[in-house]
């Protein structure tokens, strides 16, 4: 993946607004010094295909031949990928990981083409506790796959995708965050190094 995806991805974030500076609170309690909105950038066309082309990159790299996240936060992501991978003439499936499993109808928590044995690539937009990456990790696996990579957008840096490493799982983030609030791309090195 070429270095430039992380820096652009940096630069959209801040054009459009997914990615405000100043005293915000937080859903899990405390205050911090920016603000990220993960789906309007991954709603915009190009922030879209940005995010796109850099995680079906990452996804080849590893061998996915499925992506998949936590529903919302992961859908735009999932889908633009799943459309790329068939422009690239190499598709791969998509998964949306519900919290709870459906009462009604089919009663799935994933939704998609899933069979046993698949590797998986799991995403969402934002890493902070990385709770509902490991819930879409632990359905994936209770099905009897392999999760083979985890990505997200922005890495906040608070103990979630340390804990996402200390697990066993590769993760790599286009956008990196400290507790000042200063974010940084990730680098051609980082990606090389997966």
């Amino acid at each position: 993946m070429d270095k430039n995806i992380s820096e652009r991805v940096l630069e959209l974030a801040k054009e459009k607004k997914a990615l405000l500076f100043g005293s915000f609170d937080l859903s899990a309690g405390g205050k911090s010094p920016f603000y990220f909105d993960g789906r309007i950038l991954t709603l915009d066309p190009e922030g879209s295909y940005y995010i796109a082309k850099g995680m079906l990159a990452l996804a080849y790299k590893v061998g996915a031949n499925a992506i998949a996240g936590p529903t919302i936060g992961a859908d735009p992501i999932v889908a633009s990928v799943i459309f790329s991978s068939f422009m690239e003439k190499r598709p791969i499936s998509g998964l949306l990981v519900r919290k709870d499993q459906k009462a009604h109808g089919g009663k799935k928590q994933i939704e998609g083409t899933l069979y046993e044995g698949m590797n998986v690539m799991v995403v969402d937009d934002t890493c902070t506790t990385a709770r509902s990456l490991f819930m879409a990790i632990e359905a994936i696996e209770n099905q009897g796959c392999t999760v083979v990579q985890v990505a997200s957008i922005l890495d906040r840096n608070e103990g979630g995708s340390n804990e996402i490493k200390k697990r066993g799982y590769k993760f790599f983030s286009f956008l990196t965050a400290n507790e000042k609030g200063e974010i940084w791309p990730s680098s051609y090195s980082d990606l090389s190094e997966l």
